[in-house]
């Protein structure tokens, strides 16, 4: 992430980050800028759901990302939760999970810790989770794409995401294996976040 004003810009109420060739920075030995913000030591979050309105747009080798990480610990032992990831021009968008029990003890399919749901790439669409004591649960639109439950398990840090608040970070992201080449003449891309919003759960054993 760049700190690059045109990075960055607010719009008809709405938050606007990009992705653009580096044309500004001639001794910088990055080809492209993206914007980003995050809320680490701002605002965190626990049991609740949280949910972002967003319009994505597409370019060859963009990738924007809505994602958590816990405050308190070291990454993957506190969790990562994937929110919204975009490829390109794809109708799809990935949800996921991981953990040290999905990233270094390779159980990814007991559970499943991850999804794709439909979008509308030229429109807005919402994302949102919901995190639980015993889950995590992924919409996209308001349609639940799938959970991610607690589990029995001999294996260690299967579910830590009950264990730490966690901050969010907004992406607009570029380049990488996952995502392929990035197609210069696609840029500038942008992200256009209309709104971020967290209804707290007044129950916290739910």
């Amino acid at each position: 992430m760049s700190d690059f004003d045109s990075c960055y810009a607010m719009r008809d109420g709405k938050l606007v980050l990009r992705g653009i060739v580096n044309n500004h920075f001639p001794n910088d030995t990055s080809k492209y800028l993206t914007g980003g913000i995050y809320t680490k030591d701002k605002v965190s979050f626990g049991f609740g759901r949280l949910e972002i309105r967003a319009k994505l747009n597409g370019a060859h080798g963009a990738w924007p990302a809505f994602w958590m990480l816990a405050q308190n610990a070291e990454w993957p032992g506190g969790g990562e939760i994937d929110i919204m990831e975009h490829l390109n021009y794809d109708t799809i968008a990935y949800q996921t999970v991981h953990s040290y029990y999905t990233l270094t003890l390779k159980m990814d399919k007991t559970p499943p810790h991850y999804s794709t749901g439909k979008i509308n790439l030229n429109d807005f669409n919402i994302y949102a989770v919901e995190k639980h004591r015993d889950s995590l649960v992924f919409f996209i639109n308001n349609r639940k794409t799938f959970s991610y439950p607690r589990v029995k398990t001999d294996k260690a840090s299967q579910f830590p995401f009950d264990e730490h608040p966690h901050y969010l970070l907004l992406d607009m992201q570029l380049g990488g294996d996952w995502v392929g080449r990035i197609e210069p003449k696609d840029l500038p891309v942008e992200m256009e976040i209309d709104w971020v919003r967290f209804y707290e759960f007044k129950d916290q054993n739910k």
